[in-house]
This record gives structure tokens, C-alpha cells and sequence, in this order.
């Protein structure tokens, strides 16, 4: 089992079990669109609002780690490999 992938998972290293670069891709939006969404609701005086917004930027920041270890040891595993958006 390669540590790139969690156990369990139906995938190999030749076909990956999710399309990291997309989740990547993916999870960067969310990250810079609930910062902003955060910052005009405090701004506007909407606590309610700007909470959630930072918590779920908080778990777009811990999802952009897992997919950059996931990533690091794919390019390990597979040196030299080059990975569209979707694979």
C-alpha cells in the first residue's frame, strides 16, 4: 500500500484514487471566496454570518495541507510523472 492514498481505498498509484489537482484547485476557491465572504460580514456588522465563513476557511486551509502531503508523496513515488488538472 503506497502512503499517498488512505488504506481501504480502491485506488492505485497508476489510477489515484481522487483528482488531487482539482481538489486542490477546488479548495483554493473556497479558501479565498469564504476569507472574503468573512472579512464583508464582520465589515457589515453580521458576526452570525462571519463565523461559519471563517470556520469553513479554517477547514479549506486544513484541507489544502492533506492534499499537499497526498501530492508530495505521489510526486515521491512517481518522479518525473506529470498530472493533469483531473488525475
Amino acid at each position: 500500500m503506497t502512503r499517498s492514498q488512505p488504506r481501504r481505498a480502491r485506488g492505485t498509484v497508476g489510477h489515484a484514487y481522487s483528482a488531487l489537482n482539482l481538489r486542490l484547485a477546488l479548495a483554493l476557491f473556497g479558501l479565498v471566496t469564504m476569507t472574503v465572504l468573512a472579512v464583508v460580514a464582520f465589515w457589515a456588522g453580521l458576526a452570525w454570518l462571519g463565523v461559519p465563513c471563517a470556520l469553513f476557511a479554517v477547514v479549506a486551509v486544513v484541507d489544502l495541507v492533506v492534499i499537499q502531503r497526498r501530492r508530495a508523496a505521489r510526486r515521491r513515488e512517481q518522479s518525473g510523472a506529470r498530472h493533469s488538472l483531473f488525475e
